[in-house]
């Protein structure tokens, strides 16, 4: 349901699977201390389970900087469909009026670096991004069907 919320409101989200990702369930229960899940954090705040009216209260509140894309770790996917194997951030889905879709970011591209910060991983991105401030200038060098280019805007 959570997944579904968040999809449908075209919120870039990232995914940890506490039953197959030891280091995460240990993060959970150290920042919870409880190992329910759905757990949700958002600019620092915390929603556990599906608690859409929290849920909405927090977003509502939230004004950090977002790429406007749906990312996973570029090696994963790659794996699981059986194609060479791939180093970045893989875009998944882009909101519509975002920062990724004015930058020229579609679905299947693949974020290698973020203002000269190599991108090996949807945290990597994830953590530039954080890094930054709304407003401010980004320059994305992205692989789109194989071809490496640059975009530069805001976010």
């Amino acid at each position: 349901m959570l997944k579904e919320f968040l999809s449908r409101k075209n919120i870039a989200y990232k995914e940890r699977d506490v039953t197959r990702d030891y280091a995460a369930a240990q993060e959970l229960v150290s920042r919870t201390h409880q190992q329910g899940v759905p757990v949700t954090f958002i600019d620092g705040q915390m929603v556990i389970g599906f608690d859409q009216a929290r849920l909405e209260h927090v977003l509502a509140q939230s004004h950090g900087p977002s790429l406007g894309a749906a990312v996973a770790d570029a090696a994963k996917i790659t794996a699981m469909r059986g194609l060479p194997p791939a180093v970045g951030a893989f875009v998944g889905g882009v909101r519509p009026g975002s920062a990724a879709q004015r930058l020229g970011l579609a679905i299947g591209d693949i974020i290698t670096d973020v203002n000269s910060q190599p991108v090996a991983t949807a945290a990597d991105l994830e953590r530039i991004v954080d890094s930054l401030r709304v407003g401010s200038r980004i320059v994305v060098v992205f692989l789109k069907d194989g071809s490496r280019h640059a975009a530069e805007g805001t976010i």
